[in-house]
């Protein structure tokens, strides 16, 4: 992974670095030996990856709204990151029925801040922003969405997305093209699972929840298909791309999809049932019921862009991203987490070089 290299030494900022993704990040950002700089609002859940992991020690940690310009500026102004990645977002398809309107204000608004905290900010050299699969218009097809299809969304949440992808291609050609020297790219990923996430409305910690209570796992679509990954595969995939930037790649500048092959989507009763056979317990039970909330039941990426021009391809089984999460969850009430952690980063890496030496 000598792709790694290029953020040693780096100022690198994380937006939503208190989040499940972005202290995932900004582990194995301080393990490669950059200078991490967090922004964020305090985290959700004390008995998250971030508290748990206690990786603020060891990172300079701002806390803060991305909808507040004027105090995103001040971080940068003051750090001066060389790489940023944007990954600060309501996150959530429930939470963006409830409440449209501040979902709205962090994807498209806190979006808009970040590109204009960087446009003023010439320490910035390469920036990769986070948006989703969901941000395409899901016809809900066997085909996997490739980066130049329609963008879209039907709840308020894939919405939002897809109108951050909109301004973050504004950005680009308006700002971050010609004689600049900053790069701008965007990352949709897929269903990501993994350790540490204890987010509400959520797959994988709504199930850890139930079986820890010994409740019954209740599933609104349990036949709905995802493409489900670790959540090192992306931020490998994110990386990546973002070490092409620093290189000043200005061909790498566009969107790119992050996900399983298409051969390895599955649906979420399958998800379930692996994680049951893992911890040897728990049971599921269908909630499902007519004219509630619409969730999309079919979503696949389209990953040949990133295979072929940003010679990225997902290293796990599917059968190893549920083992590695259940083995997480299982271990963190008793190990230190971020030495856990880290375990399965450089296990992850391993994976990596063995299956990219072929």
């Amino acid at each position: 992974m000598d792709f790694l290299n290029s953020y040693k030494g780096k100022k690198v900022l994380v937006t939503g670095h208190t989040g499940f993704k972005g202290t995932w990040l900004s582990i194995w950002l301080k393990m490669i030996g950059a200078d991490v700089i967090g922004f964020s609002l305090d985290p959700d859940h004390k008995n998250g990856i971030f508290e748990a992991s206690k990786i603020s020690d060891q990172i300079i940690d701002h806390r803060g709204n991305i909808c507040d310009l004027n105090e995103l500026k001040k971080v940068f102004e003051k750090e001066k990151p060389e790489v940023v990645f944007h990954l600060a977002a309501q996150a959530l398809v429930i939470k963006s029925y409830n409440d449209p309107v501040s979902t709205f204000e962090t994807n498209v608004m806190g979006t808009v801040n970040v590109l204009e905290a960087i446009k003023q900010t010439p320490s910035v050299k390469s920036a990769v922003i986070i948006t989703t699969d969901k941000c395409y218009e899901n016809k809900e097809t066997l085909k996997g969405y490739t980066e130049d299809e329609p963008m879209g969304g039907h709840d308020p949440y894939s919405a939002s997305k897809g109108a951050a992808e909109l301004i973050i291609s504004s950005y680009r050609r308006s700002f971050f093209s010609g004689d600049t020297d900053c790069n701008i790219a965007s990352a949709r990923a897929g269903n990501v699972i993994g350790g540490g996430d204890w987010s509400d409305n959520r797959l994988v910690p709504d199930i850890i929840r139930a079986i820890a209570n010994n409740k019954n796992i209740e599933l609104r679509n349990p036949g709905s298909i995802r493409p489900w990954q670790h959540v090192l595969e992306p931020l490998s995939g994110y990386l990546k791309l973002g070490s092409e930037l620093i290189q000043n790649k200005r061909a790498f500048s566009e969107g790119w999809n992050f996900g399983p092959n298409i051969d390895e989507v599955y649906p979420v009763q399958l998800v379930v049932e692996k994680i049951i056979e893992n911890f040897e317990k728990g049971k599921w039970v269908d909630i499902s019921k007519p004219g509630q909330l619409h969730e999309a039941n079919l979503l696949m990426l389209d990953i040949t862009k990133a295979v072929n021009k940003l010679k990225w391809k997902p290293v796990l089984s599917f059968d190893q991203c549920v083992k590695l999460t259940t083995d997480w969850y299982k271990a963190a009430a008793h190990e230190n987490v971020l030495e856990l952690t880290q375990l399965q980063i450089k296990f992850y890496e391993q994976q990596w070089k063995l299956k990219n030496a072929n």
